[in-house]
């Protein structure tokens, strides 16, 4: 089943899927950095926002938001979650809005989506063309040189009489800018259960990678993938999150 396949047939168990992320900590984390690190504006972007839950929370927040998302029916279940937001679809890739923005976010590691190397260079002039001065994107990414292709995380949950595992990890060669995101879902209603196995084709690179990469736009801060605490990054694990005010 190919990526879109996959995502727009369980877009109605998209939350289930990340049942266990906390998006509220999240938001209010990165609320923080672009409070540091920003202009004090509170224009919102959100790329690949998915069902809308980061934004949910940031309109909480007092944000005025918009997502941007390649899915439709995940764009479809945003607006049903937050009507006060406008949404587009469009690719992270090469989009374009008529207003600047103050913020901009990418998370759950979907800035490695974008389309090879050459298209994460385009998201990046993309993001730099659309925030404001001393605008910030904010994302969390993986170094490839740090995955081990052996681990796996999962959870499972019910809903409507149905049990569902969700199991995802992170693949790479050991050369190379392409890694992938194995995802595995089961879903058992009555004794009778049916599987799905996808693998996601994904953008991979170093962190050295991403700091040469945005260093032409934006002045960069790297910091440990905690959401409780601002903290540097430590220069040996391999999930970070990202802070990059633009120059």
């Amino acid at each position: 089943m190919s990526t879109n396949a996959l995502y727009t047939d369980l877009s109605g168990y998209y939350d289930l899927m990340c049942a266990d992320i906390d998006y509220q900590a999240q938001s209010i984390s990165v609320n923080r950095l672009n409070k540091l690190f920003g202009n004090a504006g509170t224009r919102h972007l959100d790329l690949a926002c998915g069902t809308g839950p980061h934004i949910r929370r940031f309109i909480d927040l007092g944000y005025t938001c918009h997502g941007l998302d390649i899915n439709q029916p995940m764009l479809d279940l945003a607006l049903q979650r937050c009507p006060e937001a406008l949404f587009a679809r469009q690719d992270m890739s090469n989009f374009h809005f008529d207003q600047p923005f103050d913020l901009i976010t990418c998370f759950l590691y979907s800035v490695h989506y974008s389309d090879g190397l050459e298209g994460l260079k385009a998201c990046i002039r993309s993001v730099q063309n659309a925030l404001s001065r001393d605008g910030v994107f904010c994302f969390n990414a993986v170094d490839k040189t740090r995955i081990d292709n052996t681990r796996f995380v999962g959870h499972s949950t019910t809903h409507d009489n149905s049990t569902f595992v969700f199991r995802s990890g992170w693949h790479y060669e050991g050369s190379g800018d392409r890694q992938s995101l194995k995802l595995s879902i089961q879903k058992t209603t009555g004794g009778v259960t049916q599987s799905w196995q996808d693998e996601h084709a994904m953008v991979a690179l170093s962190f050295g990678d991403f700091r040469e990469l945005l260093a032409p736009y934006f002045e960069v801060h790297v910091f440990e993938h905690d959401y409780e605490r601002i903290v540097p990054w430590d220069g040996n694990s391999g999930n970070a999150l990202f802070v990059c005010v633009k120059t």
